[in-house]
């Protein structure tokens, strides 16, 4: 079981990568998690520069790119929030199901 710490914000959008792991945006942590979903471990951290996290995907031709999207509501102060940031990993994703509605 993973259980976030009230402190790292409230989970949101998530994805797996490709050696089982759960990568979780933080909605107020301004970061997204990587976890073991086995021992609830958090492995790795992607900090980016808006403390609203909402949701993260891979993509890109090796789905080693991570894509982590931020909302603006109420954060004014924060000349980042509401923009999508890219990091290159050395682990790949899965890809993710597709919407056909």
């Amino acid at each position: 079981m993973i259980v976030i710490d009230p402190a790292h914000g409230l989970p949101d959008g998530m994805t797996m990568d490709q050696e089982g792991m759960l990568w979780v945006a933080h909605w107020g942590g301004g970061f997204v998690g990587r976890y073991d979903p086995a021992t609830g471990q958090l492995l790795a951290k992607v900090e980016v520069p808006a403390s609203q996290t909402t949701s993260c995907c891979f993509g890109g031709k090796d789905m080693r790119t991570l894509f982590i999207t931020t909302a603006s509501i109420g954060k004014e102060e924060e000349p980042d929030a509401g923009k999508i940031f890219t990091v290159r990993l050395p682990v790949s994703g899965v890809e993710s199901w597709r919407f056909l509605g």
